[in-house]
């Protein structure tokens, strides 16, 4: 008998691995418990090829970082920036710098140093910040559209309208509501037995990744997620596509040279909304409807999701937005002329 035991086991890569992982899972005698630790795979078939495309990934996050934070230092020092469109930019830019950073100093221990335990309390809480700070990026472009709709349909009433107090209080009700969506999060996820498997098909932890591997009634979950989706990114780009709408007829109505000004002042907008929605949709359409075995697709998608907006983001806004690339010239013109010898 244990002859062949051994032999069945000997195919299976990583048995021990798989084993350990099982028994974090399950009692001694059987029972269902929670899980203390999760793996993260990764790249899911190109674990050979994870540490060298870390490199790529590593120098994009640095971009991403580097551009959002040069876009909210030259919005706060340049007193004549200080206006609700470049307001709502440097919370977008504050926001990619947070989602990235969620997940990709993780990412890099995963792809550079095999690290790919996450305790559980861990995997929760970067569940929760990626989910809220989503959210708030989905209202932060909300209230971007917004803004452009009262500039182009009604310019004499914009400086009344998004005054800064009130810009203010949007971007606190950014934060109060992705925070609120995301609450029962934690309760919906503790509350699920753990006994098939603790190994994460992605690179960072997502609620739908890891709802799956509950051995459960997991329909409070999905209800949940899809409330959330509906309420959120749904209600929120339905809104922006109505806003756009709007504009559309206004400018529809003006002379060419105003038509190519209102339209300049919408592309980088534009830009920044196909960007966050697209990868996001794409996400949750192939987590839904997807087939099991296509696992390298979610993966990609999810890591396109929280590295693509915060590097191209600053990037659109830098060459399509005059005042924002004049600055950016003027700052890098006087820093290599500070360090000429």
């Amino acid at each position: 008998m244990e002859e062949s035991d051994s032999g069945s086991r000997e195919p299976i890569p990583a048995w021990h691995w798989l084993q350990l992982s099982f028994f974090t899972m399950v009692g001694p005698n059987g029972n269902e418990s929670s899980a203390t630790y999760f793996i993260l795979i990764g790249l899911p078939g190109l674990e050979e090829a994870q540490f060298w495309l870390a490199f790529p990934l590593c120098s994009l996050y640095l971009i991403a970082v580097l551009g959002n934070l040069t876009i909210i230092y030259i919005v706060r020092t340049e007193h004549s920036l200080h206006e609700p469109m470049y307001i709502f930019l440097c919370m977008l830019s504050g926001l990619d710098v947070l989602i990235s950073t969620s997940s990709m100093p993780k990412m890099m221990a995963i792809f550079w140093f095999n690290s790919t335990t996450i305790q559980f309390d861990a995997c929760l809480l970067q569940m929760f910040a990626i989910h809220s700070l989503s959210g708030m990026e989905s209202t932060v472009l909300l209230a971007m559209a917004f803004d452009r709709y009262v500039a182009i349909c009604h310019p004499l009433r914009h400086a009344t309208v998004l005054t800064l107090p009130r810009v203010t209080k949007i971007g606190m009700a950014a934060v109060v509501r992705g925070v609120a969506l995301m609450a029962p999060l934690p309760v919906f996820i503790k509350r699920l037995p753990f006994c098939r498997s603790n190994i994460l098909s992605h690179s960072y932890c997502l609620h739908q990744d890891v709802m799956k591997l509950a051995c459960a009634d997991i329909h409070v979950n999905i209800i949940y997620g899809l409330i959330v989706i509906i309420s959120a990114i749904g209600l929120d780009s339905l809104l922006i596509s109505l806003s756009y709408l709007l504009i559309l007829k206004t400018v529809l109505g003006l002379t060419r040279e105003a038509q190519a000004k209102a339209f300049g002042t919408c592309v980088s907008h534009v830009c920044a909304v196909f960007i966050f929605y697209v990868p996001f949709i794409g996400l949750s359409m192939v987590h839904r409807f997807g087939k099991q075995h296509d696992s390298l697709l979610p993966v990609i998608l999810a890591n396109t999701y929280l590295l693509v907006p915060p590097v191209l983001n600053p990037i659109v806004y830098g060459v399509k937005t005059k005042e924002i690339r004049q600055r950016i010239l003027r700052l890098f013109h006087v820093t290599t002329h500070t360090l000429d010898p």
